[in-house]
């Protein structure tokens, strides 16, 4: 099975760059494009939204989708739906934090790293 990692991270993109779907914008544009694309049938592999809070905060973020299946799930609809929803809100409180730009790229990747091991060993 074909994965897709939909991030806006570089060096994500630029380490897997023939599974990447790179969006050149803000971690609320990255969630769109998931919620449009599990619309069109991709299924969620990973939330797209982080287990921390404080990662909320960072500017990157790097979600996997699976193949497209041609209907939508509707528990994958539902959480892309809720994950653009409970970014905004809580980022209607807190501005991104771009200081630690090379730090976030780094968490973001490992971040990641971390989940495609647990997808190899399904």
């Amino acid at each position: 099975m074909q994965n897709t990692i939909v991030t806006n991270n570089p060096i994500v993109r630029d380490k897997y760059s023939e599974n990447v779907l790179f969006i050149d914008g803000s971690v609320e544009q990255l969630l769109i494009k998931v919620r449009d694309l599990v619309h069109e049938g991709y299924e969620l592999i990973t939330h797209p939204l982080p287990a921390s809070l404080r990662i909320m905060f960072s500017p990157y973020r790097s979600v996997i989708i699976g193949q497209k299946r041609g209907t939508a799930d509707p528990l994958h609809v539902e959480i892309a739906e809720e994950s653009v929803l409970k970014y905004k809100r809580q980022m209607s409180n807190r501005e991104v934090d771009i200081k630690h730009n090379k730090d976030y790229q780094q968490i973001d990747l490992i971040l990641l790293e971390s989940a495609l091991g647990d997808v190899t060993r399904v």
